[in-house]
């Protein structure tokens, strides 16, 4: 069990635990990342579609990131889809990665991290093409300002324990092989922050 924190307008951490009523103890999801750049977007659709995968749709994301202690937290808005806010702490690495995480209503949010909110941080915004194939989502994704990048979430189950979620993340690192660039070990706040610091 990771312990997550918040912070409030003072941005002092909260821990998020039986300490304080509004932050009961997470029993996080969790998913296998892999994220690289992708130098060929048609030929990666294309490798997508012979695989199999299930062309689940196009989204316009807008994540609003907000400063906390031991963790990352983003408010998630699209078109047609309920606002979600994602609690989540994962290593940086370029090899798959566990990513550990908890998602809140609005509702839930206010609870939890307060009426008044946080004060925004960093703002990403993205198309995104979503895949899925089996318990994997595959992201092929535009990124304002940083580019185009292949994401794969494989989800972690009873069914799908995390052996066979790497397994299947290298299976499809190699079929994906001939459409990737470099492999990346951040997530894309970081690579926002280092590009905003130019």
């Amino acid at each position: 069990m990771i312990q997550f924190f918040a912070c409030n307008l003072l941005n002092v951490p909260i821990p998020c635990s039986t300490d304080n009523p509004h932050f009961p103890t997470l029993n996080p999801m969790q998913n296998i990342e892999y994220k690289a750049e992708l130098r060929d977007f048609e030929l990666a659709r294309s490798i997508a579609k012979a695989l199999g995968a299930r062309f689940e749709g196009t989204l316009e994301q807008a994540d609003t990131y907000f400063r906390v202690a031991d963790a990352r937290f983003k408010k998630r808005e699209a078109p047609g889809t309920p606002t979600q806010y994602i609690l989540y702490k994962r290593p940086d690495r370029t090899r798959p990665k566990i990513s550990q995480y908890d998602v809140f209503t609005e509702e839930e949010a206010r609870v939890r991290f307060g009426e008044a909110g946080m004060k925004a941080w960093v703002v990403v915004k993205k198309t995104r093409e979503v895949y899925l194939l089996g318990n994997v989502r595959i992201h092929l994704d535009s990124v304002e300002r940083l580019g185009n990048f292949l994401e794969f979430e494989a989800i972690v189950s009873r069914a799908h324990n995390v052996a066979a979620c790497h397994a299947a993340i290298s299976r499809l690192c190699r079929e994906f092989l001939t459409s990737l660039g470099e492999p990346i070990s951040c997530g894309y706040l970081e690579l926002m922050t280092s590009r905003l610091e130019e």
